[in-house]
């Protein structure tokens, strides 16, 4: 995130899930560096926990929205949604 102002960042709400994750993997090999003060790593820590959060929301609703394709008694093709139970 070096370079960038807080003020240009866009809310972690309005980002794709991988400009998300981009932004979010550049935040943790900073922390990881420990270069920086203090006050950034905090800053930057908050950032991150929205990004995440983010990004598990939109997990979240990608797993939702899997359907498996089935074949009916009638041999046709159709939709059902997924239930991870079942293929486990």
């Amino acid at each position: 995130m070096a370079g960038k102002e807080s003020a240009n960042k866009q809310s972690a709400n309005e980002l794709t899930f991988e400009a998300a994750l981009a932004e979010l993997e550049a935040i943790v090999r900073e922390l990881e560096a420990g270069q920086g003060d203090l006050d950034k790593a905090i800053t930057d820590y908050e950032r991150g926990t929205k990004l995440r959060e983010h990004c598990m929301k939109k997990l979240e609703g990608a797993r939702l929205k899997v359907e498996k394709i089935i074949q009916t008694q009638q041999g046709e093709l159709a939709t059902q949604p997924f239930d991870a139970a079942e293929s486990s």
